[in-house]
């Protein structure tokens, strides 16, 4: 028998110090290996039954248990060995993580009379314990809770480090041992004094260095891409949005000529997306790019259709198709690259006890196994806003890396209804003009996304002395920190008025523009 492959090599592999985050299921997890990360140590989240060997296998210098939806005392809650309590390894529980450890410890747990969800007061009892550095014991500290069950009882050796008024036990530690619990979120923004207490234990507790930069890992990743690729040729889809952009500006710079990127135009684009693609990557990177026009045929395909997700599986198999076309012309490939980020990759595993996710993802769709080709994902641990960060390491232009999200299958979801011609460049032409004016107020980085939908209705309206029965236009534009919730952004009133009534004036075919003021939930940021 052969024996099995050797493992890829990766960029995690050169940080010595990693945090391992064990889910149970809270909807702020992503939350806290992003706060670790600020403190430049990597951390990893992994589900909640990770095995002790395996665990032993991840040498973390620190542990933080999540918090999760579930009650510890229900019929299969999720649970965690509890031999890793006696690693020696620092521990840190939240929410559920310290009623978890609480319980399994020899404490009691049980329901609250009065459950706290929102902000609450922390009255830290011990200023000189370490996970307190820096936060004063004069003071009560805004925290941010969300539990329906409390402790009752510790464990025996533990005491009390923070109360609130409806948390006797709202922090504590091990007298001995380096093991720490709190039941409030310290990952949140809401949360004072968060960031420096989730610092204080990956510094001062795990004694992590924090040389985790987007430099580091960059030089770490460039090395990984050449041992996997070797000398092969890499093909990769090339959309021109943030992650494909700089995974595949990343495999350019480790593998040079063996890269070509495959740009498929199908014609749901921006105003002049396929322009700019091919002056960035085939002008000013030098990247072979292959860039296809298909914008008749998919149009052609999607006639007659107004169901959303049927758009959207039509578009994601006719791209898949095209991609193939134009990706076997190249001759034998071996590799593709996929800009994959971290948040896929912890949604594709599944954790026992996860929180409920409403998430309809708008990419294009994956690539058949039968293409036979292996993954390249330079990405895949990384979060959004450090793959930012590595493009603009790479000197990738800001217009490219700061760019809000766009969906794959493109305008073909911003307009509802059929997709046709006639929809397009009015809707497209309008998109520019309002990017065009956001960016101009000032306002661009700090909206999340910014969009407008051609609505398949019509009102009436006068324009000179005629009357006219045209299309309405609904601008949406939303602030956020991870799309999981959003408010609609409040702009100034003179800058809305700017956008309507240029669109209205130079968009042949639209007479209306409305403003949405919805937040998510309970609406979506897309319309469709």
């Amino acid at each position: 028998m052969p024996p099995p492959p050797a493992p890829k090599k990766t960029a995690h592999d050169e940080a010595a110090d990693r945090i391992l985050i064990l889910d149970f299921g809270s909807q702020f997890t992503q939350l806290i290996a992003r706060r670790v990360r600020e403190q430049h140590v990597y951390s990893e989240i992994h589900p909640a039954g990770m095995s002790l060997e395996e665990i032993e296998a991840f040498a973390p210098k620190g542990i933080i248990l999540s918090g999760g939806p579930a009650s510890v005392s229900d019929e299969g809650a999720p649970d965690v060995d509890p031999r890793i309590f006696e690693l020696g390894l620092p521990v840190l529980g939240i929410c559920y993580g310290l009623q978890l450890m609480v319980a399994r410890l020899g404490g009691t747990v049980e329901k609250a009379v009065e459950s706290e969800y929102g902000r609450a007061h922390l009255r830290i009892e011990k200023s000189a314990d370490r996970l307190f550095k820096g936060l004063s014991i004069e003071a009560e500290h805004v925290v941010w809770m969300s539990h329906g069950d409390r402790v009752l009882k510790l464990p025996p050796g533990y005491e009390i480090l923070a109360t609130s008024d409806n948390s006797p036990f709202a922090a504590i530690r091990h007298c001995e041992r380096p093991i720490w619990g709190i039941q409030f979120h310290p990952e949140v923004v809401h949360t004072e004094g968060g960031r420096q207490i989730l610092a204080n234990f990956v510094h001062d507790i795990c004694s992590c260095v924090g040389d985790w930069t987007m430099d580091a890992f960059i030089d770490a990743s460039l090395e990984a891409i050449r041992d996997q690729v070797g000398d092969g040729l890499v093909v990769c889809g090339l959309s021109g949005g943030v992650d494909s952009s700089v995974a595949a500006a990343l495999v350019h710079r480790a593998v040079g000529e063996q890269l070509t990127c495959i740009f498929v135009d199908h014609g749901m684009m921006r105003l002049n997306e396929r322009q700019e693609v091919e002056k960035l990557f085939a002008g000013a990177l030098g990247v072979k790019l292959v860039s296809v026009d298909a914008s008749e045929r998919f149009l052609t395909a999607l006639e007659g259709v107004t169901e959303p997700e049927e758009k959207r599986r039509i578009i994601g198999a006719l791209f898949i198709e095209v991609f193939e076309e134009e990706s076997q012309k190249l001759g034998e490939c071996d590799y593709l690259v996929q800009g994959t980020l971290y948040p896929d990759v912890i949604e594709s595993v599944s954790v026992k006890g996860a929180s409920v996710t409403i998430k309809t993802h708008h990419n294009v769709g994956g690539l058949p196994e039968d293409m036979r080709l292996e993954l390249v994902e330079p990405l895949r641990e990384l979060f959004k806003d450090e793959v930012r960060e590595v493009g603009r390491a790479l000197g990738l232009p800001d217009t490219l890396v700061g760019r809000h999200p766009f969906p794959g299958p493109g305008l073909g979801i911003r307009i509802l209804g059929e997709v046709k011609r006639e929809r397009l460049d009015p809707l497209r032409a309008a998109d520019a003009i309002m990017l065009e004016e956001i960016r101009r107020a000032g306002l661009y980085d700090e909206i999340w996304q910014a969009l407008c939908v051609f609505l398949p209705v019509q009102s009436v309206g006068v324009m000179g002395d005629a009357r006219t029965y045209e299309n309405v236009v609904a601008v949406r534009c939303v602030t956020s920190v991870d799309a999981m919730t959003a408010d609609f952004a409040h702009i100034p009133h003179e800058v809305l008025a700017r956008i309507s009534n240029r669109i209205i004036n130079e968009v042949e075919g639209i007479n209306r523009v409305v403003y949405d003021i919805s937040s998510k939930p309970p609406a979506t940021i897309e319309w469709e």
